[in-house]
C-alpha cells in the first residue's frame, strides 16, 4: 500500500472513531432511528460528502444520500451503501465503516467521474439494526420500494409511534413511500462491511467475496406442562416444562451441527420461575440461518418432528409462532466478478468467497438491483461489542479493492450498452 492509501485508510478509521462519540449512553455506543443522535450522524456523514464533492440530500426516510454523477447528469446510480445505526453496546464499524469507506472511495473518483457510465450515490441508511422499533432495514426497505405503511403503527419502548418519530425527525412519514427508486434509476448496489466472523482471519486472509446473505427464520415457542411442587411431585408424575426445553435445545444444536445450519435458542424463560416448583410452561427462541433457504427449511422440519416426538413422549404440549422469515439473497455473479476484480488488484489473486451470516442492508436492495458484498477481515470475528476491530491494512485494502471494483462495474456496464441487445435477458448476459 502507498502512502496515500494509508493516509486515506488512517482518516477513515479517524471518521468511525469520530462518529462513536455521537451516543446515546455516556460509555458506549448506541445510535438509533429518527433520533438526536441520527440527526448528528447524518450531518457529520454530510459534511464528508460534500468536502468529497458529492451533492447531499436526505430522503423521506431518513437515508443520507450523496451523488457523484457521471459520464452525463442524470444517469443511472450505482449505490454504495451500508447503514451508521447501531446496536446497544456497539462497536465502531458495523456498518459504519461501509458509509465512511463509501464516501472515501467517491473522492478518489471524483477526477475522472467523467469516466464513468452511471452516476455513484453512496447512502448511509437508518435502522439496519432496527433497535428502536423492532422492524429492521426500514431505511433500504424504502428506497427498494418494499415499505410497509403498517410500520408506522410500530411503537418505541417509550410508546412512541414510527409516525411520531417521522414528524419529531422533521420529515413526512406520508412521503416515506416516494424514497423508493425505480429499478432503471439503478445500475446495482455495492456494500463493504466488516466479516462479523472470523472466517477471513483463520483463512489469513483481508478481504472476501460475499456470495449469499443468509435469509433467517425466527420462531418463538412454548412447552406446556404442569407447574407442581418440586418436593411432592415423583419423577413418575411430573410434566416438567424445563427438562422438554433442555431437551429441545440440545436438538437444536445438534441439528444445526449435522445440518450446516445456523441454529440459536438465544431467549429461555421458565414459568413460574420459583426454586421449588417444577416449571409449567417455557418460553424460548428459536433463530434458524443458511446459505440456501431450501437446508434451513430441512432443518426447521427436522428440528420440529424431533422436539414434537420428545414432547409427546413427555407428556408435554409444544405451541409454535413464527414471527420473521426473510428468503436468502443470492449475490449477483457478474457483481461478484467484479468485487473479484476488485480485491485481485489488492494482490489476492484467488480471493475467498464467503456466504454472509448476518443480514445486511443488501437483503433489502436485492428486491430492486443486483447487489455484491466485499467483506474486510475483523479481529477474532467480534461484532456488536465494544470490541470490534480492524487494521488499518485491511482498510486501506478494501478501499483500493471498492474503487477497482466500481470501475470494473463501469466496463462491464459499458459492454452491456454496446451490445445492442434486442432482449432483457441479452442485457443480463452482457453485464454478466
Amino acid at each position: 500500500m502507498n502512502s496515500c492509501d494509508q493516509a486515506q485508510a488512517h482518516q477513515v478509521m479517524d471518521r468511525c472513531a469520530e462518529l462513536a462519540t455521537i451516543s446515546v449512553l455516556s460509555d458506549g455506543i448506541e445510535r438509533t432511528y429518527l433520533t438526536p443522535e441520527h440527526a448528528k450522524h447524518n450531518a457529520l456523514a454530510a459534511e464528508w460528502m460534500q468536502a468529497a464533492g458529492l451533492t447531499v440530500r436526505v430522503d423521506p426516510a431518513g437515508t443520507l444520500i450523496g451523488r457523484l454523477e457521471g459520464a452525463r447528469p442524470g444517469l443511472p446510480a450505482l449505490v454504495v451503501a451500508s447503514h451508521l445505526d447501531t446496536v446497544p453496546d456497539a462497536g465502531r464499524y458495523d456498518g459504519i465503516l461501509g458509509v465512511v469507506s463509501g464516501i472515501a472511495v467517491a473522492q478518489r473518483l471524483r477526477s475522472r467521474a467523467g469516466e464513468l457510465p452511471f452516476a455513484l450515490e453512496v447512502c448511509a441508511y437508518g435502522d439496519e439494526e432496527g433497535v428502536r422499533f423492532g422492524a429492521t432495514l426500514l431505511g433500504s426497505r424504502a428506497m427498494a420500494g418494499t415499505w410497509d405503511p403498517e410500520w408506522l403503527q410500530l411503537e418505541d419502548r417509550h410508546g412512541i409511534r414510527l409516525e411520531q418519530a417521522f414528524r419529531d425527525f422533521g420529515l413526512d412519514p406520508t412521503e416515506v413511500p416516494t424514497a423508493a427508486k425505480p429499478a432503471q434509476d439503478l445500475v446495482g448496489y455495492l456494500e463493504l462491511h466488516i466479516e462479523q466472523g472470523p472466517l477471513l482471519e483463520a483463512a489469513d486472509r483481508r478481504l472476501g467475496v460475499v456470495t449469499a446473505i443468509a435469509g433467517a427464520r425466527r420462531f418463538a415457542m412454548q412447552i406446556h406442562g404442569d407447574a407442581r411442587h418440586a418436593g411432592g411431585t415423583p419423577y413418575d408424575r411430573r410434566r416438567d416444562a424445563l427438562v422438554g426445553a433442555a431437551m429441545a435445545v440440545q436438538t437444536v444444536e445438534r441439528i444445526g451441527r449435522e445440518s450446516g445450519v445456523i441454529a440459536t435458542v438465544g431467549r429461555l424463560q421458565a414459568h413460574p420461575g420459583a426454586v421449588n416448583v417444577v416449571p409449567g410452561l417455557v418460553d424460548f427462541s428459536l433463530d434458524l440461518r443458511a446459505a440456501d433457504d431450501l437446508a434451513r427449511d430441512r432443518a426447521w422440519g427436522e428440528i420440529l418432528a424431533e422436539i414434537e416426538t420428545t414432547c409427546g413422549r413427555r407428556g408435554l404440549e409444544l405451541t409454535v409462532e413464527e414471527i420473521h422469515s426473510a428468503p436468502t439473497v443470492t449475490c449477483a455473479p457478474w457483481l461478484m466478478d467484479a468485487v473479484t476484480e476488485g480485491i485481485r488488484s489488492t494482490g489476492d489473486q484467488s480471493p475467498m468467497e464467503i456466504w454472509s451470516r448476518a443480514g445486511h442492508d443488501a437483503m433489502a436492495m436485492a428486491a430492486v438491483t443486483d447487489v455484491g458484498m466485499i467483506f474486510v477481515r475483523c479481529e477474532d470475528g467480534i461484532s456488536h461489542h465494544p470490541g470490534e476491530a480492524v487494521l488499518q491494512d485491511d482498510v486501506a485494502a478494501g478501499l483500493d479493492a471498492l474503487e477497482a471494483a466500481v470501475w470494473a462495474v463501469a466496463r462491464r456496464v459499458e459492454i452491456a450498452a454496446g451490445d445492442h441487445a434486442s432482449t432483457p435477458e441479452d442485457h443480463e448476459e452482457g453485464l454478466r
